[in-house]
């Protein structure tokens, strides 16, 4: 069975080899975790620090950001066609007076 972690479990594991210079064998082994996990979590504390473990579902910041930036690059590509065609169109047919 899968076990879920708090992110505050996994960042106090990884302090602990990080900062008080334990070994990932001894606070794997008193913690109850695979080693091999808790490599995993301090390769993603080292990379991300405090936003590192963001749960299932949230992003980081940087990756929700960039994420609205996309969304807004395409609607705004859309947008410049739409008004290219309407351009090309009104060039065709000028307004009769």
């Amino acid at each position: 069975m899968k076990r879920k972690y708090s992110k505050e479990f996994k960042i106090g594991a990884c302090e602990l080899v990080l900062k008080d210079k334990l070994k990932p064998q001894i606070v794997a082994e008193k913690m109850g975790l695979n080693v091999v996990m808790l490599y995993r979590w301090l390769s993603e504390y080292e990379q991300n620090g405090d936003e590192a473990f963001m749960g299932s579902g949230h992003q980081a910041p940087a990756d929700a950001q960039l994420r609205k930036l996309k969304r807004e690059n395409e609607r705004l590509r859309q947008e410049n066609e739409i008004l290219k065609k309407a351009a090309a169109y009104f060039a065709k047919h000028p307004a009769e007076k």
